[in-house]
Order: structure tokens, then sequence, then C-alpha cells
């Protein structure tokens, strides 16, 4: 059975503030970036999975993120499975 690749991608949902993003939007305009209406920061993880078929991976990754990678309260994610080349 080939490995595959998760990439979760977590970001803060749109009603929690985002000082972090509020700083690199501040930072593009000094730079010249008039254009850059808003910035928000997330994070990407990716999680190799070994022996589980696609459905199952799915399944595994759910709840990975509900129960650690994602503060649910406060960040959403979404993620997508990948087979791993020459697995």
């Amino acid at each position: 059975m080939k490995a595959m690749k998760a990439r979760v991608y977590v970001t803060l949902k749109p009603s929690v503030p985002d000082p972090q993003g509020k700083a690199v939007l501040h930072a593009l305009h000094s730079l010249g970036y008039k254009e850059a209406a808003d910035a928000r920061i997330g994070k990407m993880i990716e999680v190799t999975l070994e022996g589980t078929g696609r459905e199952e991976a799915e399944a595994r990754v759910k709840e990975m993120c509900e129960q650690l990678l994602a503060n649910t309260v406060i960040e959403n994610y979404r993620f997508e499975i990948v087979e791993e080349a020459g697995g």
C-alpha cells in the first residue's frame, strides 16, 4: 500500500482578530504594496500516513485535526490527501 501525505491548512476563523496578519499588512503597505487589502496568517502541516487506504486516511486526519492540529473554537481547517510519488 502506498504512503499518503495529508496537507492540513489551519486558519483563524474570520471573526477572530489576527494581529500577526495586521502586522504583515502594515509591512506590505510600508513596502509600497498599497493594493494589499487584508492579510491573515495560517499554517500548513504535512503528515505522512502509511498502511491506510484513502477513506481511512481521511477519517484519521479529521480526527487528528479535531483533537490536536486545530483549535476548532477559533480556527478552521481543511485538508487534502495525496499519494506519495514512488512509494
